[in-house]
Formats: C-alpha cells, sequence, structure tokens
C-alpha cells in the first residue's frame, strides 16, 4: 500500500474507531500531509521508510523554526501512524520506536494586560449587529477562559444568566461549568435580543448556537481567530491576539487577585494540576508583592 493510502486508512481508524474527536483528526491530516510531502520529495515507498528519514524529517522542523512542542506532537503523529500500519501488517517494523522525544521547554504563556483587554473591549461597534456579536465573543472568552472550539460550541440553552454561568464541553467530551462576569452577561444577553434574531434571519443551519456568523450559520474557529486578530491590530497591541492569550489573560489576571490554583484549573478544565502550574510564576511574584508590602524586614 502506498503512503498516501495508508495515511487515509489510518485516518478514518482514528476518526471511526477510535472515535477522536474532529480537531485531533485534523491535526493528525496536517501533520501526516506534511510527513507524506517530505517522503515523496525522497521518492521512498512505505516499507523503506527507516529511522535515519524520521529523525531528517523532524530535524527539518526544527530548521523551520518550530517550537520543541509542535516537533513532539508531530513524533507522537508519527508513533500513532506507524504502530497502525504494522499492526495492519503494512510494515515489518516500526521505525518511530525508538525515538525519543524532544525536550520541552515549557514557556510561559503570553497574555495582555488589563488595560489592554479593556481597549481591546472597545473596539467592537455595538452598535452593528456584527459588533454587538462580537463584543459578547470577546466578553465571553475573557470572562471565561474558554478555548476556542468550546465556544464556537456553545449552545444558547448552555447560558444560565440567572446562576451566571456557562455550559461547556471541552476535551474529552468533558463538561464543566464555568462562572460568567455580570458584563459579559449583560452583553450577551443584548446580542441574544438585538443581534443575533437579525443575523439568523430565514436560517435555521446556526439555530442554537450561541454565536452564528452573518449568514446564520454557526461561527468557525478560523472566523474567530480573524475576528480577534483584527481587533487586536486595531487595538494597537503589542504582540498578535489570539484566542488562546485571551484565556491565559483570564487566568493570570485571576491568580493576580487571590484566586488558587486549584480552582483556576478547574474553571480552564485542565485534567492535571501539572498543566496548570505553568501559571505558578504568577503566583510566586504576588507572593515576593505581598511580601513586600507586609513584612516589616522586607
Amino acid at each position: 500500500m502506498e503512503l498516501r493510502a495508508a495515511i487515509s486508512s489510518f485516518l478514518t481508524h482514528v476518526r471511526v474507531e477510535k472515535g477522536l474527536s474532529a480537531n485531533t483528526v485534523s491535526a493528525y491530516r496536517r501533520d501526516l500531509q506534511k510527513f507524506e510531502a517530505f517522503i515523496q520529495k525522497r521518492k521512498l515507498a512505505l516499507e523503506k521508510i527507516g529511522p535515519d528519514d524520521l529523525v531528517d524529517f523532524l530535524a527539518g522542523l526544527y530548521r523551520q523554526k518550530l517550537e520543541s512542542r509542535t516537533v513532539a506532537r508531530h513524533l507522537v503523529t508519527l508513533r500513532n501512524f506507524f504502530r497502525f500500519a504494522q499492526m495492519q501488517e503494512l510494515i515489518s517494523a516500526d521505525p518511530s520506536v525508538n525515538l525519543e522525544s524532544p525536550k520541552i521547554r515549557r514557556s510561559l504563556p503570553g497574555y495582555l494586560k488589563l488595560e489592554e483587554v479593556e481597549r481591546l473591549l472597545e473596539q467592537p461597534d455595538s452598535s452593528t449587529a456584527l459588533g454587538l456579536r462580537n463584543r459578547a465573543m470577546l466578553e465571553v472568552l475573557y470572562s471565561t477562559g474558554l478555548r476556542v472550539s468550546e465556544l464556537i460550541g456553545l449552545q444558547v440553552a448552555d447560558l444560565d444568566a440567572k446562576v451566571g454561568c456557562v455550559r461547556c464541553i471541552g476535551k474529552g467530551d468533558k463538561e464543566r461549568i464555568v462562572p460568567v462576569g455580570r458584563k459579559a452577561l449583560h452583553v450577551v444577553e443584548k446580542y441574544l435580543r438585538e443581534a443575533r434574531p437579525n443575523l439568523l434571519g430565514k436560517s435555521r443551519s446556526g439555530g442554537t448556537s450561541l454565536f452564528v456568523n452573518c449568514r446564520g450559520g454557526p461561527l468557525s474557529r478560523v472566523g474567530v481567530w480573524k475576528i480577534l486578530s483584527a481587533y487586536g491590530r486595531r487595538a494597537g497591541l503589542r504582540v498578535a491576539l489570539t484566542p488562546h492569550m485571551l484565556r491565559h489573560s483570564f487566568a493570570t489576571h485571576l491568580l493576580e487577585r487571590g484566586a488558587d490554583l486549584r480552582s483556576v484549573q478547574l474553571m480552564l478544565g485542565h485534567a492535571d494540576i501539572s498543566t496548570t502550574q505553568i501559571y505558578t510564576h504568577v503566583v510566586e511574584e504576588r507572593l515576593k508583592q505581598i511580601y513586600k508590602a507586609h513584612h516589616p524586614r522586607a
């Protein structure tokens, strides 16, 4: 079997039999398409691919200035693919079996200062339907720390304005309840009353989605990224704005004001506290400030 056909079989396997999420399958597809292009240049058949070819492919990713975390993800994809190929008897030996994962340097997440968030939230023109939707979307992202996939998956019924919380489905189809601030709720309720019905029009495709596009259908991940990027430039932010940066800002600002790491973990939907511990630099800095402000010999 040629490499392209094997990749297609693998993607069907992880989607249908393994039941992996659409986002994970898309990530596998992107990684393997990149690997396929690399192997095509070497004109190698699937069974002729060896460990040296994988090492050269990964080295090429480093030369493209990709982070070690991204390179490690590509290696995981290759390991899963070749394990599948061996189980299907498409290859006799797994070339990825003895490859070591790159050491991942945990970098501090980028986040916005409070005044930058305020400036960002002022950018949408709330007098228009799209502007009001975008303002509501920004408010929810910053107020809840949701991932972009969780945001676009929100349904109208997931928002409980009386209780002040939103229900979302995170990684691994795990459900969690996240508080929503009063300011965000106010803007979302205004959006639901004044803007969403106009955006929906006669469309039925986005009928239950909380945030819909200009044609009345559900918003896409790419659509949200483009909206945020444009507002970030208009707000004159020092860095390119991404949905994850608002998530990091949410966590950082909570910790700076005294929230404990465990509570932030629950709100972010991290399965393991070690994932949330990347924010410990915030906690340490706050403790230093408290010490300096209150210790008599500081």
